[in-house]
C-alpha cells in the first residue's frame, strides 16, 4: 500500500468532523513538554483499542524516526550490509511532532512516537518493557528508548555562534534544558556570564529539538539583547545539510551524526538526552507494550490490535 502523507490540513479536517474523530488536539512540538508518562490522563471512557492498527511514523530524514527504528530493531541490514528501514508501507507519514500528536490524539486505533520532551496530556505515553517514559528513567537508564540531541557546526563558526553554544553548555543553558523536560548532559557546568555580543545566528533542523532551542534562544537573548537568533524547523538531515552547505550556523539533529556528515566537516556537540515516547490515543485502556510488540506493529508483522495485545 502506498504510504499516506499526513499534512497540516489534519487539524482542519478534524475540527469539522470530516474524519469522524473527536477533534483536533492542541498538542504540538512547540508546547511546553512534561516528563510524565501520560498516566493520570485516563478517564471512565477508556476502551481497549481493537481492529486495524493505525500506524503513524515520521518522514524520511527525521532524526526521531532514525533513532526509533534503530532502537526498536526495525532497521535491519540487507544482504549487502546496508541498513534498511523496515517500517510497514501502510504507515501514515507525519511531517512534524505536532502533526504526529494531532493524528494519534484523534485516532482511537492510532499508535505513534514523539520526543519525550514534547509529551503533553493530549496523548498517552506507554510503558515500554515495564519502564515509564520519564526523564528520570532515561537518565537512570531504566527507560532505554533514548537518543542524543546534537547540534553541529563547521570550523570557523562566528564568535557569536560559539558564545551561544557556550551558553547552551553552561549551567544556565543546561537548566533551561532540564526545565523543559529534557535531560542535561553537563551536571557540573560553570555559570554563563553575558558577553555583550551582537550579530545573527541561524539554527536549523530537527523539529524535536526546535522547541527547546527556542527556549534556549530566548534565555540567551535576554542576556545578550543585541543578538538575533532565527530557528528554522525541518528535520535532522535537512539541518545537517544546511550546516554543511553553510546556509545555517548551527544544525540540529535528534540522532547521532552519520559518518558522511562528520567527514563532510561537521562537528557534533551533544546538548541533551531525550527519550522517545511511544504514544496512543488518551482514551485507550492500554498502558504498556514490550519492545517486541512495538517492532511487530511497525514492521507490519501484526496489523490488528487484538493480535498485538494477545
Amino acid at each position: 500500500m502506498k504510504k499516506k502523507v499526513i499534512g497540516v490540513l489534519m487539524c482542519a479536517l478534524l475540527a469539522f468532523g470530516i474524519l469522524g474523530f473527536a477533534g483536533c488536539a492542541g498538542g504540538g512540538s512547540g508546547d511546553s513538554g512534561t516528563s510524565g508518562s501520560g498516566e493520570g490522563s485516563s478517564s471512565a471512557s477508556e476502551t481497549s483499542p481493537s481492529g486495524q492498527i493505525s500506524v503513524y511514523s515520521r518522514e524520511d530524514g527525521s532524526g526521531t524516526r532514525g533513532a526509533f527504528v534503530e532502537l526498536f530493531g526495525i532497521e535491519e541490514k540487507d544482504a549487502s550490509g546496508e541498513k534498511v528501514d523496515m517500517t510497514t508501507t501502510s504507515a501514515s507519514i507525519t511531517n512534524s511532532t505536532s502533526v504526529m500528536m494531532t493524528s494519534v490524539s484523534g485516532d482511537e486505533r492510532g499508535i505513534g512516537y514523539i520526543s519525550l520532551g514534547s509529551l503533553n496530556d493530549t496523548v498517552k505515553a506507554l510503558k515500554i518493557d515495564g519502564a515509564e517514559a520519564t526523564a528520570e528513567n532515561v537518565k537512570s537508564g531504566t527507560y532505554k528508548i533514548a537518543r542524543p540531541f546534537n547540534i553541529a557546526t563547521k570550523d570557523g563558526a562566528s564568535d557569536v555562534t560559539q558564545d551561544f553554544i557556550n551558553f547552551i553548555m553552561s549551567a544556565d543553558g543546561q537548566k533551561v534544558i532540564e526545565d523543559n523536560g529534557y535531560i542535561a548532559v553537563e551536571d557540573s557546568a560553570a555559570s554563563y556570564t553575558a558577553s555583550g555580543k551582537s550579530g545573527k545566528i541561524v539554527v536549523a533542523g530537527s523539529s524535536s529539538i526546535s522547541p527547546v532551542m527556542e527556549k534556549l534562544s530566548e534565555a540567551y537573548k535576554a542576556l545578550n539583547p543585541d543578538v538575533t537568533i532565527e530557528v528554522q524547523t525541518s528535520d535532522s538531515t535537512t539541518g545537517m545539510n544546511m550546516a554543511t552547505e553553510g546556509t545555517c550556523d548551527i544544525g540540529m539533529a535528534s540522532r547521532e551524526l552519520k559518518d558522511s556528515e562528520i567527514s563532510g566537516g561537521l562537528k557534533p556537540t551533544v546538548i541533551a538526552q531525550d527519550g522517545i515516547a511511544v504514544i496512543v490515543n488518551k482514551g485507550a485502556s492500554i498502558d504498556e507494550l514490550s519492545s517486541e510488540q512495538v517492532k511487530a506493529i511497525y514492521t507490519g508483522e501484526v496489523v490488528k490490535w487484538e493480535d498485538a495485545l494477545a
